[in-house]
C-alpha cells in the first residue's frame, strides 16, 4: 500500500502522541520505548485509518524481499512489541485490530494536532421555502453532501441517518460536537423556487464554536449535481484534508441528469430512508419514475436495486423479484458509473443473498468501502454478511466502524444485535436491539430480534409478546406470522402454532411465504422431515434466509443431520 496521504509531524490518538519528526512515541508527554520495526508499523496502520494494511504489505515495507527472515515470527513479534507498547490486546482490541490471515487495522479515532480536522457531521439543511412539500428536496440535498464528502478516506463524516436526528433541534453545536465526537460541523440553508435554488452553507469548528467558512450558490436546479461537488470540494480545503488522486477524481466527477428525474430520484431516497413496508414500494415508484425521465441514471438504478433487495430480504417479494433483480439493476448501475460505491455495495448483497457466491460478494463489499470508506450501511451490510458466512470475530471491524459512522441509526444498531445472536451472544444482542427499538420503537424488525432472543433463552412469554407486537406493527405481513407461529410452537402452545400455520397456508395462495421461516415452525414442532424439506425448497429457489442457516441457533437441532450438512455444503459456506 503506497501510501497517498503520509502523515507528517505528530498524530494523537486516546492518550498517546506519535512524533513522526523525532521518531518517538509519547503517552501524556512522556516518552515510551519502541523498536524501529514496531514504530513503522504504527506509522503504516496510523495512515490508513481504518483500513485493512496487508500482511504482504508490511512484508513489502519492513521486509525487502533481499532479506532472509522468518516473516511470520518478525511481524509477530513486532505487533506484540506494539501492542504492549499502546497498553493493547488482540482478544479485545482498542486501537489494533486482527485480520486472520489478511493483516492490521488501525480502529481509534485519529484527534491530529489542535485545530486539526478529522471528523465531520453535515447537519440537515434548513427549508427556507415554507412549503413542508419541500422537505424531501433539502434532505435530498443534504444526503447527497454527506454522500460526497464520504468519498474522502481521511475524514471520519457522519451519515444520513444520525444528521438528521438534529433535524429542528436547537443544541449549542460545542455540545453536539462531543455528543458526536466530531471537530466540525457543517450548516445551512436551502430555497427552492420553481427552477431557482439557492443554496446557503458555513463550516463551525464546533470544538470552539469558530466560523471557518460561509457561502451562498445560487443555481438552476438542473446544476444542483454540479453544486454538490463544488460544496463538497470547497470543505475540503477548508478543512484541508489530504485527497487521493482517486478521491480528487471522484469527488469532482459530475453525472448529467434531467432536472425531473433527480427530484423523482431525491423522493425515492426520501421514502427508502424510512425503510418500511408501505415506504419501500413508493421508493421504487419514484426509483422507477427517474429511471423512466434518465436511463442513464446510475444512482436510481442502485437505489432500485436496494429497494427490491430488501422487499425480498423480508420476504415482501419472491426471491427473484427481490435479491434476484436487486443484482440485475445492481449490475446495470455498474455498467452506467463502475465507480457509484453504493452499486457496489448493492450488488455484493443481492450476490451473497441471491447467488450464494460469498467471495464475489466480499470483493464486491470491498470495493464499494475503498471508494467510499465512510458509507455506513454498505459496512453495516458487510458486517453483517461476514457474521453468517465466517463468524463473528471477522464481522466485528464493520459492524464497529458502522456504528461509528451513523450512532443514531435504527437499522444500523440493529446489525450487530443480529450478529451477536448469530453468535450466541444473547445478552450483549439484546443489550444492541433494545437500543435499535429505542431510537425506532414502531420497527417490528427489532421486535422480532427480541423475540428471538427470548426464544433462545427459552423465556416464552416475553419472546410471545414481542412477536405478536411485532405482527401488529408489521400489518400482519407473512414473515411476522411465522415468527410467532415458531415462537407458539417452541412453546408447546400447538394449536395456535397450527391455527398460524393454516393463516400462512391460505396466504401463500396470492403472497410470498419464504420457506425458511417456514422451517422453523416444524423444527420447532419437531417435524424434522419438513423442517428439512422447506429449507431444501428454500435453497432451490435461493431464498435470501438460506444464508443465516450457517449460524441460526434454531437449527442447532437439526445440524446432525446428514441432509443438513449435505444442504450446508451445497451453498458453499467458507470452512
Amino acid at each position: 500500500m503506497e501510501s497517498d496521504r503520509p502523515i507528517r509531524g505528530a498524530v494523537h490518538f486516546g492518550a498517546f502522541e506519535l512524533d513522526l519528526r523525532a521518531r518517538e512515541l509519547r503517552k501524556q508527554g512522556v516518552m515510551i520505548k519502541l523498536q524501529e520495526q514496531p514504530f513503522q508499523i504504527l506509522a503504516m496502520l496510523l495512515e490508513h485509518p481504518g483500513l485493512v494494511v496487508t500482511r504482504e504489505e508490511l512484508r513489502n515495507k519492513l521486509w525487502p524481499a533481499d532479506t532472509f527472515v522468518d516473516f511470520d515470527h518478525g511481524l509477530n513479534k513486532a505487533i506484540n512489541k506494539l501492542r504492549e507498547a499502546l497498553g493493547d490486546s488482540a482478544e479485545n482490541p482498542r486501537f489494533i485490530e486482527t485480520l486472520a490471515k489478511r493483516g492490521y487495522r488501525f480502529i481509534r479515532d485519529l484527534q491530529g494536532s489542535p485545530g486539526q480536522i478529522r471528523s465531520l457531521l453535515v447537519l440537515p439543511l434548513e427549508n427556507l421555502s415554507g412549503d413542508p412539500e419541500q422537505e424531501y428536496f433539502a434532505d435530498g440535498f443534504t444526503e447527497e453532501l454527506i454522500n460526497k464528502l464520504a468519498r474522502i478516506s481521511a475524514l471520519r463524516v457522519l451519515s444520513r441517518t444520525t444528521a438528521m436526528h438534529y433535524k429542528g433541534v436547537r443544541k449549542p453545536l460545542p455540545e453536539i460536537a462531543r455528543e458526536l465526537r466530531v471537530d466540525a460541523v457543517v450548516e445551512g440553508t436551502v430555497l427552492r423556487s420553481g427552477d431557482h435554488v439557492r443554496i446557503s452553507a458555513q463550516l463551525v469548528d464546533a470544538r470552539m464554536d469558530t466560523h471557518l467558512w460561509a457561502e451562498s450558490y445560487d443555481r438552476d436546479v438542473r446544476d444542483v449535481l454540479a453544486l454538490h461537488a463544488e460544496v463538497a470540494q470547497a470543505i475540503a480545503r477548508q478543512v484541508q484534508v489530504k485527497l487521493t488522486r482517486h478521491e480528487e477524481t471522484l469527488l469532482a466527477r459530475v453525472h448529467t441528469v434531467d432536472p425531473d428525474a433527480y427530484e423523482a430520484y431525491l423522493k425515492g431516497r426520501y421514502h427508502w430512508n424510512r425503510r418500511g413496508g408501505e415506504t419501500l414500494p413508493k421508493a421504487v415508484h419514484y426509483f422507477q419514475q427517474a429511471i423512466a425521465k434518465d436511463p442513464t441514471y446510475a444512482a436510481a438504478y442502485s437505489g432500485l436495486a436496494d429497494c427490491q433487495s430488501i422487499l425480498g430480504w423480508w420476504a415482501y417479494v419472491s426471491p427473484e423479484e427481490g435479491c434476484g433483480r436487486g443484482k440485475a439493476l445492481a449490475l446495470k448501475a455498474l455498467e452506467l458509473d463502475p465507480d457509484l460505491a453504493e452499486a457496489h455495495s448493492s450488488l455484493a448483497w443481492a450476490t451473497a443473498y441471491y447467488d450464494y457466491d460469498f467471495p464475489k460478494s466480499e470483493r464486491e463489499f470491498r470495493r464499494a468501502i475503498e471508494l467510499s470508506p465512510q458509507y455506513a450501511t454498505g459496512r453495516g451490510w458487510f458486517g453483517l454478511t461476514l457474521s453468517m458466512i465466517r463468524g463473528y470475530e471477522d464481522a466485528t471491524a464493520e459492524l464497529e466502524q458502522a456504528l461509528r459512522l451513523d450512532p443514531s441509526s435504527a437499522i444500523i444498531n440493529g446489525m450487530p444485535a443480529l450478529a451477536c445472536w448469530f453468535a450466541r451472544q444473547y445478552d450483549e444482542s439484546a443489550e444492541q436491539y433494545q437500543k435499535a427499538v429505542d431510537l425506532d420503537p414502531t420497527a417490528f424488525q427489532f421486535h422480532l430480534g427480541l423475540g428471538l432472543i427470548y426464544l433462545s433463552k427459552r423465556i416464552y412469554g416475553p419472546a410471545i409478546a414481542e412477536m405478536e407486537l411485532a405482527v401488529q406493527l408489521g400489518r400482519r405481513a407473512p414473515l411476522t406470522i411465522a415468527f410467532l407461529a415458531s415462537a407458539y410452537a417452541a412453546a408447546e402452545r400447538e394449536h395456535d402454532a397450527e391455527r398460524l400455520l393454516g393463516e400462512l397456508t391460505e396466504l401463500s395462495k396470492t403472497r410470498y411465504i419464504s420457506p425458511y421461516v417456514m422451517a422453523w415452525i416444524f423444527a420447532e414442532m419437531k417435524q424434522t422431515d419438513k423442517a428439512l424439506a422447506q429449507l431444501e425448497a428454500g435453497y432451490r429457489e435461493r431464498a435470501a434466509w438460506m444464508v443465516w442457516m450457517n449460524r441460526d441457533p434454531r437449527f442447532d437441532k437439526l445440524r446432525s443431520e446428514p441432509r443438513f450438512q449435505d444442504l450446508l455444503r451445497r451453498m458453499n459456506f467458507p470452512p
